[in-house]
């Protein structure tokens, strides 16, 4: 068989000039779930697509399928990929260097006039980030029965605008029914989003599994009152309880399990004025460990918090969990390819479990599944200075080849 081989410098043509759309003047990118700038993306991604001979489809979630035919057009696919919306005012790499990377794969079977046995399948996931529309992975989520089309459909923005009506306004409400199909397995590259990889100086990671987690909505409701005259005995204020809570978040994962991570990451405040006590807080918390018991135990303690903090303030209050994703072991086999993958390229490697969330998650229910992952300068992701050395994605990217390569030979 030929050899085959991608071409770093039209990848990284493709790189630099897909992230105009949207860029920032901090040097990031802003292409939010359905917005123009994530149109443009999708009509860019579906052009390079169709000139690299690939078979578009877009189904009803507006996820974005390539399509290459193998010599058996019967098989089921090897298929491939990550996402390309953005965080507000996010990275260049998160999701992006995924289905770049995978079209570069494409193109490199075409250059060495290849034909796999199996068909070949990139794809662009929507909604990943969940940043506009909640929750994330929600295109992925979809296609894999985890989520139900009309659900989906029914998400709003901040604005109140539906995920229906947005994805028909840019034009990809797709045809093709967003279920899944017959698959033979799934790789997606991505970012490690951590600081692991770099501490290392090791450019690539055959990924095991996945942190389980848990999402917290919580509300507080308290009393409005000027800021001067009301004694501080008399308050019922519900930022306190908050900060109180944001306390015991980070006692609670300090003690509970060695790889337990917790977060508060969107606060809103009511009325949220200088001189006006608090009245209403709500907020999000975010336990993750690949230990399923431990986040267990880390909401049920963070529930007692938020009793003991609303009783100390003389509050109500209400929390609802969201989300909640288990622990997600990937496929050994998968994983096994992509170690052989980077022994084949030659590379220092080793094994590592995420602990973001991925469409990967979600395909690793129907499907044998894993990832592969490349260093993130200084750990650094979901910001406008995210970076990763252009080495290391080239020769993740190579990793990605020789996994799929293999796979599609079964």
């Amino acid at each position: 068989m030929p050899s085959v081989s991608l071409d770093s410098e039209r990848f990284r043509r493709r790189f630099d000039t897909f992230n105009k759309i949207g860029a920032t003047e901090r040097g990031g990118v802003n292409r939010p779930s359905l917005s123009d700038e994530n149109k443009a993306a999708r009509d860019t991604l579906v052009e390079w697509f169709r000139e690299a001979g690939l078979e578009v489809r877009i189904d009803t979630m507006g996820n974005i399928f390539g399509r290459r035919d193998g010599t058996d057009s019967d098989a089921a696919p090897v298929l491939f990929g990550s996402h390309i919306d953005s965080q507000y005012n996010g990275g260049r790499y998160d999701g992006v260097i995924g289905v770049l990377g995978g079209l570069e794969v494409i193109e490199a079977f075409n250059d060495a006039g290849v034909t796999t046995e199996r068909p070949l399948e990139v794809v662009d996931w929507s909604n990943e980030e969940g940043v506009r529309f909640q929750p994330d992975m929600l295109g992925s989520g979809v296609y894999c029965d985890i989520f139900d089309l009309d659900y989906a459909y029914e998400r709003e923005d901040k604005e109140s605008r539906r995920f229906g009506d947005e994805l028909e306004r840019i034009g990809y409400k797709g045809e093709t029914s967003c279920e899944a199909d017959d698959i033979h397995c799934y790789f997606e590259m991505h970012v490690e989003q951590g600081p692991f990889l770099e501490q290392q100086d090791i450019p690539v990671a055959a990924v095991e599994g996945v942190f389980g987690f848990s999402w917290l909505n919580v509300t507080f409701e308290g009393q409005a009152n000027h800021a001067g005259p009301t004694p501080m005995d008399m308050r019922h204020d519900a930022f306190v309880a908050t900060a109180d809570v944001t306390r015991a978040v980070r006692r609670i994962t300090a003690t509970e399990g060695t790889d337990l991570v917790g977060t508060v990451g969107s606060v809103d405040v009511w009325p949220n004025a200088i001189n006006v006590i608090p009245e209403t807080v709500e907020f999000t918390l975010d336990f993750r460990s690949y230990d399923d018991a431990v986040v267990d135990a880390a909401v049920e303690q963070i529930r007692e918090e938020v009793a003991h903090a609303a009783e100390r303030e003389g509050l109500e209050y209400e929390i609802e969990e969201i989300m909640r994703v288990d622990a997600d072991p990937f496929d050994q086999g998968c994983i096994d390819t992509v170690v052989e993958a980077a022994e084949t390229v030659g590379c220092e490697y080793t094994r590592l479990v995420s602990g973001a969330g991925h469409d990967a998650n979600y395909l690793n229910k129907i499907a044998p599944t894993s990832m592969i992952f490349v260093p993130s300068v200084d750990g650094i992701s979901h910001r406008e200075s995210e970076f990763t050395e252009w080495d290391d994605i080239v020769t993740g990217t190579e990793v990605l080849l020789n996994a799929v390569q293999t796979k599609a030979a079964e």
